[in-house]
Parts: structure tokens; C-alpha cells; sequence
């Protein structure tokens, strides 16, 4: 006879320590997992220390059997995304789940009802997940790229998990691409034609970002991208305090030729962010920086060479979307930041992304510079 699964809410700090720790023993064989540091997820999921507790709420619950503990979810509401139209995902009624991790079938289904009637218990009435813990975050189930590491800030799941979700009563919503890029030998003909034209207009200035200003940067930076952003399916902006948060996190891991603002007669109209991808690094760290591999890293992060670049973050002002002008400056500040990713960094690839499959205008960038769609994240839906 099969012993018990019981579900239950995290109330202690051993709970804490024991949902942070379940993925480290469920991937512990699987080559292209890549262990997050736990001081990070821990951190993710802390109010006082997560600014998204501001305007959120969230309930982690543990799957056991046996005293074992085998699997995870948490369940959450964001009060910011609340308000948002629903014609753009989010909406009135509209919670979420997300950190999942199961053993098996019955516990994704258990923990799965667990997550839905908390929501419904705060009187939601639809899901979306896996979200974790909101769009900025690991949004999206991996569905396409198990056969590769994720890069920095970009999420990873065993594959059968795609079926236990849909056996739950969820459907796809909304698919998130990633692009690999081959960036070592340059673009194809007609970007460095768009480039070259860009070139000599006066009108354009394509500047990087001045890190001894890194705050101020970094709010023009949000600044455009709450605007550029904003009919984006999922969209919910960022607080100052977030803006904060996440530059507190990002700012190690920041280089002024990898980072473009992009003006136009003087208005800064469009940003594009470039990270290496610290993943390379961080995966055989073991989840953790002590006791020596923070001299590791501080020593990596003084001139790291990587093979992959990604752009997680890119946007164009709302005025100038559809434009010929919004074109001309994605095309430039990729291929300027290429150069130098190339050069400086050794990188070969770019990977571009994460990308709404239902956003042509970047879904097209992403095809003209030769990529590929590698990776595929996908979000759920349920009326619950």
C-alpha cells in the first residue's frame, strides 16, 4: 500500500528551507539543470526582502510522502496585475501559480488543486501558471530546449511536467520564444544595409549606458520600457521600488558596451539590455557562493567570457512602434552590442528573448538577424 500524500502550507523556516531545497535533489542528474544560488530564491520569495510582496500575496505549499518531501508550488495574487485589462492576460479575478516541482502525476495534481483553491479562496476565479512569481521573474513552462542549459535569469522543468499541467484541465494562452543567434561572423546583408543607413543619420544617437550614473540610467531604462511595454500581453509595470530592487541584483553583472540607449533629436526612444550569461559560470556552483566560490565568481565578473549573450530586455517608445525608425534602431543597438559581446566577451551566440509569440514586430527582429527559435516557455490557463 502507497503511503499518504499529504499537501500543506510553508509556516516555518525548516518549510522555507525545504521547498528552496527539492529542486537540488530532483535534478541532481539531469546535465543541463542549472543550480540557482539559494540566497537568490530564498530571497525571491521573502517579504521585506522582495519588493513584489508590496503589492502581492502568496502562499508556498509542500507535498510529502512519507515524511519525504516531493514536491512544491506556490500561490499567488498581484494586486497590480489585478487592474490590468483583461484583454491583455491579466485582469480582474486572475491569480497565479508557479515554483512547481512534483515527483509524480498525483502529486502535480494534488498540489496543482492545492494552488486553485487557495486562489479560489480569495475569490478568484481564473489561473494562469506557472508563473514565478511574476512575468519579470521565470515566467512560462519550458515546453521546447530541454536538450540545453537555461540562460541567466530563464527558467528549466522536467518535460513531462507539459503533461500533467494539461491533465489538470490547462491549456496554452500565450507561448514565450527564445531565439539563438549566431553572432560570431555578423548579420545578414540587409541589417548592416539598415545599420549603415542609421549610421549616418544625424538625427540618431546610439549611446551606452554610463554606470556611474547606474540609478538614474537605469530608471530611463524602466521608464521606456513601462511605456514601450505597456499593451504587451501579461504586461504589469514595474514600481520604483522593484526598479530598485532589480538593479540592486543586475548592477554586478552590468557592462556599459552591453547596454544601449538609443536617441533620437536628443529623446531617448529605445533601450536594449544585454547580460553574459552567468549560468556558464554558476553551474557548477552547486547553488551556493560559499565557502570559495564567491572569489570565483568576483574574479570571473572582472572580465567574463562567455559563449552565449542574452537580451532579456529590448523596447521601442509607444509613438514610434510600427515605425521604419523603430526598426533601424532595434537593428543598431543589436548589431553594436554584437560587436563588442564578440570582441570583448568571446560570445558566439546571442540568445533573444523571452519574446511573446503574439508580439510580431519582435518576433520579426528575431527572425531578421538569422535567429532560430530554440527555446519555448508557455504559460496556462483555467477557469477556476
Amino acid at each position: 500500500m502507497s503511503q499518504a500524500l499529504t499537501i500543506r502550507p510553508v509556516t516555518s523556516k525548516a518549510d522555507k528551507k525545504a521547498f528552496i531545497d527539492l529542486p537540488y535533489r530532483l535534478y541532481a542528474k539531469d546535465p543541463n539543470w542549472v543550480p540557482p544560488l539559494k540566497d537568490e530564491v530564498s530571497a525571491l520569495i521573502t517579504p521585506g526582502q522582495n519588493p513584489w510582496f508590496e503589492h502581492g500575496e502568496m502562499q508556498l505549499f509542500l507535498a510529502e510522502r512519507g515524511g519525504v518531501v516531493v514536491g512544491r508550488i506556490s500561490a499567488h495574487i498581484d494586486l497590480h496585475a489585478l487592474k490590468q485589462p483583461a484583454e491583455q492576460g491579466m485582469g480582474p479575478g486572475v491569480g497565479n501559480w508557479g515554483l512547481f516541482e512534483a515527483e509524480d502525476a498525483e502529486i502535480s495534481a494534488a498540489l496543482i488543486a492545492k494552488a486553485e483553491e487557495w486562489l479560489r479562496g480569495k475569490g478568484m476565479t481564473r489561473s494562469l501558471g506557472p508563473i514565478s512569481l511574476c512575468m519579470w521573474d521565470e515566467p512560462g513552462l519550458l515546453v521546447k530546449g530541454h536538450d540545453e542549459a537555461p540562460v541567466i535569469m530563464m527558467g528549466f522543468n522536467a518535460a513531462h511536467y507539459e503533461q500533467w499541467i494539461e491533465a489538470a484541465g490547462y491549456s496554452g494562452v500565450q507561448d514565450l520564444y527564445t531565439y539563438a543567434v549566431p553572432i560570431e561572423k555578423g548579420f545578414p546583408e540587409l541589417v548592416n544595409r539598415i545599420v549603415g543607413m542609421g549610421d549616418k543619420n544625424d538625427r540618431i544617437r546610439i549611446r551606452r549606458v554610463d554606470k556611474s550614473r547606474f540609478a538614474e540610467e537605469l530608471a530611463l531604462i524602466l521608464g521606456i520600457l513601462n511605456d514601450a511595454w505597456s499593451d504587451n500581453w501579461g504586461f504589469v509595470p514595474f514600481t520604483d521600488a522593484e526598479v530598485a530592487y532589480g538593479g540592486k541584483k543586475l548592477k554586478p553583472i552590468v557592462y556599459e558596451d552591453l547596454i544601449r540607449i538609443a536617441e533620437v533629436d536628443g529623446e531617448p526612444v529605445a533601450f536594449m539590455v544585454t547580460l553574459p550569461n552567468i549560468n556558464e559560470k554558476l553551474a557548477g556552483f552547486g547553488g551556493s557562493l560559499f565557502p570559495f566560490n564567491w572569489a570565483k565568481l568576483l574574479w570571473w565578473l572582472r572580465a567574463p567570457k562567455v559563449r552565449i549573450m542574452r537580451v532579456p530586455l529590448m523596447g521601442v517608445v509607444k509613438k514610434l512602434q510600427s515605425t521604419r525608425m523603430a526598426s533601424q534602431l532595434a537593428m543598431m543597438m543589436i548589431e553594436y552590442i554584437r560587436r563588442d559581446a564578440v570582441a570583448k566577451y568571446g560570445a558566439t551566440q546571442g540568445d533573444f528573448g523571452w519574446v511573446l509569440a503574439s508580439n510580431g514586430p519582435m518576433v520579426s527582429v528575431g527572425e531578421a538577424v538569422g535567429g532560430t527559435v530554440n527555446k519555448i516557455y508557455r504559460i496556462y490557463e483555467k477557469a477556476i
